[in-house]
């Protein structure tokens, strides 16, 4: 305070002058609001804001006050599955609701789920909802009377997709996984030895799948799914879908399956994706707890409907819009399990029993819902009873027929094409092997049983008849090769350790492996005949896994493929002599040096033929219109001449000799 004092009475000491901060008169202020206060101004609320959580639904009854309560309960209760509703508005008119509500949503995310989900929702016969976001009206009532066409798209040519068929010699192929999963290669299988036909490093980060026709592979990264095809394996389409783990396929190639764990939200659904294979679009996304039982989606035989099972609810989709059928889940308590028809579409779901309540399998056609045969279970006796369940579909009111066991089921497996099935029952070591016809009177006959099998799966051929009964793993790859037309043992060999069978699409060979991934050593795969006759041998190191490439159904008609069996025995002269002749690598090169010189033979006639017809004018020419071309030509002008030559006659004795 002193030196303030001090200052102010000091006669050298002078205020300065204050500093004026106004504007001049003729100053223009040009800077906007957003170049101050960009980041502020960016958190300012916007007029729409909240609207895009808002839907509206059309078509809800009108109801007056007493009424209102009711209503209100029904409307939360169909749309609180899509999320939180954070405010409901009925608006109101001369005492009654107008017929439109507005629902607002916790997030965008749960507001677009309720319009898939719920838009064509049939309450009863006088009310179908009509669901949109209130956001959407801005948007139609802005659409542009002109219309733009969308841009060509171009073509892209992956060639031939389905070339491994044309193969002349009819070679199948299948994929291979070896030396941990760093290579993958495609082979073309050869009763002699494989032929490669594609390899490439770190292909694949897990593993690979065929699609059901065999027309793309697929193989897995990080970042998500790639697919490949045509004649040199061209990457033909990519999902992105961070640390995809599975996938399946739809049975007609149009949609793949994606699953991850790590994507999940509980507002934008990722952990199941299923996308449009030929654009690469995501078509729906899905919540997933659980990939125990994979696949989660299961397709009817035409890829029309999905299906999936939640606790006690059953929920069936359609393609492509990928929405709930009718807009609503099946209510089945205590539904365990559901399987397709493999050629209709018909869906089988079972209840098990519950106290009083027997079990029940029903039978639903789909899209209807009709359910055309309820079969109910009555309450078991004491003790392990598995009763066999055979439905006749192709049958008016669907009869029933029942195989008991009073022995516990290891494996059970119908036969392809046929009217056979095969079951293993028992406990190690007296497994058994039963085989059971289903004739034509609906009569199921058990055909044959072989006792203290060492078996503990079932592998039918893909034609039926032929099959494998297969102790993998812990039974140390007992093989027993069964032809069920008489029942007879055909061979039995062992696969030590083996841990897969497959077998290649036409029935004609099965591979046995020992896969890295299961266990460490003697990792291989070994080439077999339908009869159990050892071809191959294959070791690679750290094999892991082979699959076979599916074939796309025959193009043949059921006449065309009975009058080729019909002349089987013409057809396989051919194949035999092939067969003997690429017996060894030598015949092999033999037979395509002659077939070399063959063709350089036939086109070096064709040229002569060409030349020797162009020059017959001149041949007649100068034979004076004679035609010598051919032996028979001008007989009538013939002159017969007989011509005798003279022969010395010697008589030699036999003594002189």
């Amino acid at each position: 305070m002193r030196n303030t004092v001090d200052m102010v009475d000091d006669p050298e000491y002078e205020e300065e002058e204050e500093p004026s901060f106004s504007d001049p008169e003729d100053f223009v202020d040009d800077v906007e609001d957003e170049e101050l206060l960009e980041d502020i101004l960016r958190e300012k609320p916007q007029e729409t804001d909240g609207i895009d959580s808002v839907v509206v639904v059309d078509n809800v009854p009108q109801v007056g006050p007493e009424r209102l309560e009711k209503l209100k309960n029904v409307i939360h209760k169909i749309f609180s599955k899509f999320g939180k509703i954070t405010t409901e508005f009925y608006p109101e008119a001369d005492g009654t609701t107008k017929g439109y509500i507005f629902l607002e949503y916790s997030s965008p995310n749960q507001a677009l789920e309720a319009v898939k989900n719920a838009d064509g929702y049939k309450l009863d016969k006088q009310h179908t909802f009509r669901v949109n976001l209130f956001t959407d009206f801005d948007k139609y009532m802005n659409i542009s009377d002109e219309w733009d066409p969308p841009a060509k798209q171009p073509f892209k040519d992956f060639g031939n997709m389905r070339h491994w068929i044309e193969d002349p010699d009819c070679r199948d192929q299948y994929s291979v996984i070896y030396e941990a999963g760093e290579r993958t290669a495609i082979f073309a299988n050869d009763a002699k030895e494989p032929i490669l036909a594609e390899e490439r490093a770190r292909w694949t980060e897990t593993y690979v799948r065929w699609s059901p026709k065999g027309t793309y592979l697929a193989t897995f990264h990080q970042r998500g799914i790639a697919l490949w095809g045509g004649e040199k394996f061209k990457q033909i389409q990519r999902f992105s879908h961070q640390g995809v783990s599975l996938i399946d396929f739809s049975p007609c190639e149009r949609y793949v399956v994606t699953f991850s764990p790590l994507m999940d939200t509980k507002e934008d659904p990722q952990a199941i994706i299923i996308w449009d294979i030929l654009t690469g679009q995501k078509k729906r996304g899905f919540h997933c707890e659980s990939s125990a039982h994979w696949p989660i989606f299961k397709w009817s035989h035409d890829g029309k409907f999905f299906a999936r099972m939640t606790q006690d609810t059953l929920s069936i989709y359609e393609t492509p819009s990928m929405g709930l059928l009718d807009k609503k889940s099946l209510k089945i308590n205590g539904i365990k399990d559901f399987s397709w028809s493999p050629g209709d579409n018909i869906i089988a779901f079972w209840v098990p029993e519950d106290k009083d309540i027997p079990a029940r399998v029903t039978l639903m056609q789909m899209p209807s819902r009709q359910e055309i045969r309820v079969d109910r279970t009555p309450k078991g006796t004491q003790g392990v009873v598995t009763n066999f369940e055979i439905f006749r579909m192709r049958e008016k009111q669907v009869p029933v027929d029942v195989v008991e066991m009073k022995e516990s089921i290891i494996a059970f497996a119908w036969e392809p094409n046929g009217s056979k099935f095969a079951v293993l029952h028992g406990e190690s070591p007296r497994i058994n092997a039963s085989f059971y016809h289903v004739k034509n009177n609906g009569k199921i006959e058990l055909i044959k049983m072989f006792d203290k099998q060492q078996a503990n799966s079932i592998f039918w051929s893909p034609q039926g008849q032929f099959m494998v009964l297969a102790g993998l793993r812990s039974m140390n790859g007992a093989l027993a090769f069964v032809d069920t037309s008489d029942c007879t043992m055909m061979n039995i060999a062992e696969h030590y350790m083996a841990s897969d069978v497959e077998w290649d699409p036409t029935g004609r060979y099965v591979v046995t492996s020992v896969s890295w991934w299961s266990h460490k050593v003697d990792n291989a795969y070994w080439v077999w005949t339908f009869q159990g006759r050892l071809l191959q041998k294959n070791n690679k190191d750290r094999f892991c896994q082979l699959l076979w490439r599916p074939r796309p159904p025959t193009l043949l008609s059921a006449d065309q493929i009975k009058m080729i069996k019909k002349d089987l025995k013409k057809y396989s002269k051919t194949f035999e002599q092939k067969d003997r002749l690429s017996q060894s690598k030598a015949s092999k090169e033999l037979v395509d040096k002659r077939r070399t010189m063959l063709d350089d033979y036939r086109r070096y006639r064709e040229e002569a033929l060409k030349n020797y017809q162009e020059q017959k004018s001149m041949r007649l020419e100068l034979r004076g219109g004679v035609d010598t071309d051919e032996l028979d030509s001008n007989v009538d002008d013939w002159e017969e001449e007989t011509i005798e030559f003279f022969c010395d006659e010697k008589i030699i004795a036999l003594d002189d000799l």
